[in-house]
């Protein structure tokens, strides 16, 4: 596990797109991205969308899978990931539509939703460049603690402290669904690079545990350190709490010249 440290958050965008960029380039224009939702990646998205724009990046045969969907809100919904992702990562970085796949959290299609979603990431090839952001009682995707670090896609129900985070983006808590579709643990592995965003005091706790707490299902995303390549990009208010944070900042600015990035 990679861990870098930035100064802010607007720089954790930078150095996370950077990356995400250097593989896509090795991957070439039919890469396929695992892309999250929620505040923390959005930098990384705008990032992106910069060097797309510059002919820096070219995604033009990209492929997407979103990490989960909430359960009952219709795909128009302002807040429903198939609609936020459209916003924030689909049409800035010009992809096509057709090519970016969330889950299916209608009401009718759970039964098999998880499978399908499972069937379809297969039949691309895999994900090549899972980008994560983490829920500040350590959740990636939806896998709330006690989560099995081997779960595939499936339905979850969020935890009560999930559905308070995410009330702000909601008119009451009342309005935040109790359950999503999401990609499970394992499905997460399986991605061939992993790069996690994390901003703010509130995710040092989080990162702490993920990064040199030990592998539990309690913090889901510690799941991580068993990744063959994972990089955690946090600012300084996230990685206030690391213990070995002097270390990884030296790791960083010691990098040889090929595994250097293009900021």
């Amino acid at each position: 596990m990679d861990v870098i440290i930035c100064p802010d958050e607007s720089q954790v965008g930078i150095v996370s797109a950077a990356k995400i960029a250097k593989l896509a380039a090795e991957v070439g224009p039919k890469v396929v991205f695992g892309v999250a939702t929620g505040s923390s990646p959005l930098a990384t998205y705008a990032e992106l969308a910069r060097r797309v724009a510059t002919g820096k990046l070219d995604v033009s045969q990209a492929q997407a899978f979103a990490l989960d969907e909430y359960v009952g809100l219709p795909h128009d919904h302002p807040l429903s990931y198939t609609d936020t992702i459209r916003r924030t990562v689909t049409e800035p970085l010009g992809l096509d539509p057709d090519r970016v796949h969330v889950p299916d959290g209608r009401l009718e299609g759970l039964a098999d939703a998880g499978e399908r979603y499972e069937a379809a990431i297969k039949a691309a090839g895999g994900v090549d460049i899972q980008i994560l952001g983490i829920g500040s009682n350590g959740h990636v995707g939806f896998n709330e603690p006690s989560s099995s670090l081997h779960s595939r896609t499936r339905m979850k129900t969020l935890t009560q402290q999930t559905r308070e985070d995410n009330a702000r983006f909601f008119e009451s808590l009342a309005e935040v669904p109790r359950h999503c579709v999401t990609q499970g643990l394992g499905t997460i592995l399986d991605a061939r690079h992993v790069v996690l965003v994390a901003n703010g005091v509130g995710k040092a706790a989080a990162i702490a545990a993920i990064v040199e707490g030990p592998v539990t299902a309690m913090w889901p995303g510690s799941v991580l350190q068993l990744h063959e390549h994972a990089t955690i990009v946090v600012d300084e208010a996230a990685a206030s709490l690391l213990t070995l944070a002097d270390y990884y900042r030296q790791a960083y600015e010691s990098l040889p010249a090929w595994q250097r990035l293009d900021l």
